[in-house]
């Protein structure tokens, strides 16, 4: 009876020194991290630009800081909101109305009247 070939026994491949692998693992790291920046970068740009209506600049701001903008219109973080996103309170304030408008509208069933 043949005993059973280790894994990997055939293999010829040349063999890494720890040293090698720690360099991988640093220029692995070093190309996560680079990564990283750049999203953060492209979120920062997004959560700012004049091309992107209120609500875009918001959503964007909240994935930035990982937070959602608080439904209370006195809030002090409200104002942080407006300048890191270029944008008025006045406009943050309607962005906070607008997503209360859509949390509250019950579904209408289709033989109900609407109200005007």
């Amino acid at each position: 009876m043949n005993p059973t070939p280790l894994p990997f026994a055939n293999d010829n491949a040349p063999h890494r020194s720890a040293g090698d692998l720690i360099n991988d693992y640093r220029a692995r790291r070093a190309l996560e991290e680079e990564e990283r920046a750049q999203r953060r970068r492209v979120d920062l740009e997004e959560q700012r630009s004049d091309l992107n209506p209120p609500n875009v600049r918001i959503r964007a701001w909240e994935k930035v800081h990982g937070l959602r903008m608080p439904a209370d219109s006195t809030h002090p973080i409200l104002e942080v909101i407006a300048g890191d996103t270029r944008l008025t309170l006045v406009e943050v304030h309607e962005e906070q109305q607008a997503r209360v408008a859509v949390a509250t509208r019950r579904p209408q069933k289709p033989d109900e009247p609407t109200a005007a």
